[in-house]
């Protein structure tokens, strides 16, 4: 047995976050045929970069912005090597329709977007149950050339729905139709799939039917098709067949109901979330609660796997943990990571998790810094503190920081007489530190009116840093009482052992999450 396959050989049996590459991690991590429902909302070529808006304590959008992913595809290296791998590797459907993609649509950015989804789904495809199914989210504008690579991977006789979310954003198009909907796209790994009654509010038309006490309709399978018999009121039914008024003979198949409820329809009306509302964490591409609920419900029963490998904000695994299920949730940003960390732990102050690929050390913390990226470290550097990053400059490009006046996160508390936000200002380095870094801090703290700083360095501090932090003095709380360093340095190594800040301990880094009763309904659900 190779080392690959070890490692896949036994399913993940705890709730689990992997930060990395979600097709790395799906090939050494995840079993085959151990996942019971997939979704994902993958970053799409939208000729856009998404940038991540964090809420000031005021409720405004801050001036400035952290571009958390660019979400447009490149023809690149990477890019031809999955198409190399899908040619010559992939099953021949997937060969072929690849081969023949690239011929139509050339080597452009569209093209690497379906290459690097395709390696990706026939992963997703080898980790699902044979009763397990997949959900892909995605843009209009690629849904119908996801559709033929997805037919490829998974049959086209698997596939079950294309299911329309619509909603209202009113937008001010003169040359064709508003656009007011997503596609997704909805997929089994084969016929036996798990798949639970969903029921949703009649309409106004569908209530009279109810009161009249039945409704007829005709099933649609692969072979044939027969007529269906829905019963609400049996007595009512009862009577209008001993009158003569009712044949029950043409209907092959009679399904009886109590309730005012008929099966969901392949679209779903559901609004957006606007920036009011609670379960708004600041992600642009953040999706309703409700909508997720509406499919792990349908496609999967408690205390089995959800799989999101594009993870966001979280959105899909707290639906899943609210819900009973276990999960999986995969991103490529410790940004995203951090999020999801602090929106699981708000929501549901008893769940139990695990996080894969953060660094556990300090040699680990270098090769982040050093060989994956200086944001990426900060990212998660900052969430060892539980800070709120600050934004590059509006419009700055990934990998490109705005001025940020000496400030890389920020951690909030309520304190003095009248119970006012205060701020802890933190930067963080991960390359030379010396005293003057100590001497900027403070001068960033006083020019900000923040209380105390905090000073994150990978590299150990030298005394004369030491002895310019001890200079600075002390925060007197009135609230909380206690004396707290006003600036205080704290190594990685040091963060990793288990230090914290010094500090009133009523922290609010992040927009809190709501706190989620499990398995209560979720408000503000619309259906048709």
């Amino acid at each position: 047995m190779s080392e690959r396959e070890a490692i896949v050989a036994a399913p993940i049996k705890k709730n689990t976050l992997f930060y990395g590459d979600n097709l790395q991690i799906l090939r050494e991590y995840i079993a085959d045929e151990s996942v019971d429902l997939i979704y994902l909302d993958p970053p799409f070529n939208s000729k856009r970069t998404y940038n991540v808006l964090f809420k000031d304590e005021s409720g405004d959008d801050s001036a400035a912005q952290i571009a958390a992913f660019d979400d447009t595809w490149h023809w690149d290296a990477s890019a031809e090597e999955a198409y190399h791998e899908l040619v010559t590797e992939a099953p021949d459907e997937v060969s072929k329709l690849i081969g023949a993609l690239r011929e139509f649509i050339g080597t452009n950015q569209m093209m690497a977007y379906l290459v690097m989804m395709a390696i990706r789904l026939v992963e997703l495809h080898r980790v699902l149950k044979p009763t397990g199914s997949l959900y892909l989210h995605c843009d209009p504008t690629a849904s119908h050339y996801l559709k033929i690579v997805l037919d490829a991977i998974f049959g086209a006789e698997n596939f079950r729905n294309e299911i329309i979310w619509h909603y209202r954003r009113w937008t001010n198009s003169q040359s064709q139709f508003q656009s007011m909907h997503d596609v997704i796209l909805f997929y089994s790994r084969t016929s036996e799939n798990t798949f639970n009654f969903t029921e949703v509010d009649m309409s106004a038309s569908q209530r009279k039917k109810f009161e009249r006490g039945w409704d007829s309709n005709v099933i649609h399978t692969k072979d044939r098709k027969y007529a269906q018999l829905i019963v609400y009121k049996r007595e009512k039914l009862e009577q209008a067949v001993a009158s003569g008024k009712m044949n029950l003979d043409k209907y092959e198949n009679i399904v009886y109901r109590d309730k005012p409820v008929v099966a969901a329809s392949d679209v779903i009306i559901m609004p957006v979330l606007n920036s009011q509302a609670k379960e708004r964490l600041g992600y642009p591409t953040q999706k309703p609660v409700a909508l997720l609920e509406r499919i792990i419900r349908a496609s999967s029963n408690e205390g089995e796997v959800v799989l999101d490998p594009f993870c966001g904000c979280g959105t899909s695994i707290a639906a899943a943990e609210k819900l009973d299920r276990k999960w999986i949730g995969i991103d490529i940003t410790h940004l995203a990571i951090t999020l999801q960390k602090n929106r699981l732990r708000e929501s549901f102050p008893e769940v139990e998790f695990g996080v894969v690929g953060e660094p556990e050390t300090v040699e680990a913390a270098r090769y982040l810094a050093e060989e994956i990226g200086r944001f990426q470290f900060e990212w998660w550097a900052l969430s060892l503190v539980r800070a709120k990053p600050v934004k590059a400059t509006k419009g700055s490009k990934r990998g490109k920081k705005g001025a940020d006046k000496g400030i890389d996160g920020v951690i909030t508390f309520i304190d003095g007489a009248r119970r006012k936000p205060q701020r802890v200002l933190v930067q963080v380095k991960s390359g030379k530190v010396s005293s003057r870094d100590i001497r900027d801090l403070v001068g960033t703290v006083e020019r900000e009116k923040a209380v105390l700083g905090v000073f994150i360095t990978l590299e150990k501090p030298s005394k004369p840093m030491r002895t310019e932090a001890v200079s600075a003095g002390f925060y007197e709380s009135l609230l909380w009482g206690g004396s707290y360093p006003k600036i205080q340095i704290l190594t990685i190594e040091e963060l990793l052992a288990g230090a914290k800040v010094e500090m009133p301990t009523a922290i609010r880094a992040f927009k809190k999450a709501e706190r989620i009763q499990k398995n209560a309904p979720t408000q503000g659900q619309m259906n048709l």
